[in-house]
């Protein structure tokens, strides 16, 4: 299919709906319009500089294609998490703070979208069998980390992975993948999981 392109959008909608949802109904300051569009505008400029670079090396590593030609993306700040489908990711005052988290929830995206889904299916009965006491989350965050871990070397910087590293120590199963991939090496993990994809 190619190389699909990020388009940054927000639904005032949308974000009142996640803020609905969200345990703590502590509610932030209102986003304005004006400051959203300014946002985007900053943000489509610093996230265009890497695009191309992060999905053909996503695409590469995983030796996978993207089954989509845009990937609308939803900043919002009322939602409880960010996640990939469909793509949404709260706004944060540090824009290369957005970016590594729009990196990961890429990763998530391919290897979720159906026909990929289908192709990595012996990959991921191997995740299963050989993490088999491990939660659901760490055992699909291993991979992702594992990716994500080559992405920040190769086109960021260790810097920004390590400071992913510490942010996650916080969420067990998150912590949980990196002490793997950080034992095992992402590499070895990437190798293991791409030989068996289809």
């Amino acid at each position: 299919m190619g190389i699909p392109r990020v388009i940054f959008k927000y639904s005032f909608i949308y974000d009142e709906t996640l803020r609905a949802l969200k345990k703590e109904k502590k509610r932030k300051k209102r986003i304005s319009r004006k400051e959203i569009i300014s946002y985007i505008r900053e943000l489509d400029k610093l996230w265009r500089k890497d695009e191309k670079k992060v999905f053909e090396e996503i695409a590469k590593i995983l030796k996978l294609r993207w089954e989509e030609k845009v990937i609308p993306c939803y900043i919002v700040a009322e939602a409880e998490f960010s996640f990939s489908d469909p793509l949404t990711i709260l706004k944060h005052k540090r824009q290369d703070l957005f970016i590594d988290i729009l990196v990961h929830e890429l990763i998530h995206r391919i290897l979720s979208s159906l026909g990929n889904f289908h192709r990595c299916r012996k990959a991921w009965e191997y995740i299963d069998e050989k993490y088999k006491n491990r939660s659901k989350k760490t055992k699909t965050h291993i991979i992702v980390h594992a990716v994500h871990s080559h992405i920040y070397l190769k086109l960021f910087d260790e810097k920004r992975l390590r400071r992913n590293i510490k942010h996650d120590r916080k969420f067990r199963d998150y912590k949980e993948a990196w002490e793997i991939v950080q034992k095992e090496g992402y590499q070895n993990v990437i190798s293991e999981f791409v030989k068996r994809i289809k």
